[in-house]
């Protein structure tokens, strides 16, 4: 049995999943994006943020972390059909990735499902891509902050309403003052009434 065992198997053994998912996260550091089935994306978030967020730190400690977790494979790309060396995976996770996400306390990467299926076994797929710089750090809950304005407006005027009720007996005293000033008012008509 595999009671509470972490992780995906993805049928592979442990070798084959650790080499899987180094080669996935390089390249996505590489390119900033990757097109993957879910379970391997839902797999490999973590694992690359992890690696971020030791590129946040930036001491050496840290950067030979990464580089035990990771390898340190070189970024080549072809100019004029010539392979050219434009540095290495954990160079640019550290110098570029790391500061990148200073200000940022966690959630560097995100999962976009694609409507597409994949041919060969109908897996679904989707896209894994790393944050830019220009990206919200979360996005507002406009409908729940109206929510809570609404409530506190009810409140206020569910207050206002006790305070109105609290002063509601004095006008009922004003109408009992003026009864006493119709005596006076009809005295008034019986005088009217002896002088003719």
């Amino acid at each position: 049995m595999r009671h509470r065992v972490a992780g995906r198997q993805l049928s592979r053994n442990s070798s084959h999943r650790r080499a899987l998912r180094r080669n996935m996260a390089q390249s996505l550091i590489e390119h900033e994006t990757i097109s993957t089935t879910i379970q391997k994306a839902k797999e490999l978030k973590p694992f690359v943020e992890r690696l971020i967020t030791l590129a946040k730190k930036g001491k050496l400690q840290h950067r030979r972390r990464a580089i035990s977790l990771l390898g340190n494979r070189r970024i080549v790309a072809l100019e004029d059909g010539e392979p050219v060396q434009k540095g290495t995976v954990v160079g640019k996770l550290f110098s570029e990735l790391g500061p990148r996400y200073l200000d940022r306390q966690g959630g560097y990467s995100r999962i976009v499902r694609l409507s597409l299926r994949r041919l060969g076994d109908n897996g679904q797929l989707v896209l894994l891509q790393l944050l830019g710089k220009d990206e919200p750090l979360k996005k507002t809950r406009k409908t729940s902050s109206k929510k809570r304005a609404r409530r506190k407006t009810k409140a206020a005027q569910a207050a206002k309403g006790a305070q109105a009720e609290a002063q509601a007996p004095e006008p009922s005293a004003e109408p009992a003052a003026e009864a006493p000033q119709e005596p006076p008012a009809a005295a008034s008509g019986e005088q009217e009434k002896e002088s003719k």
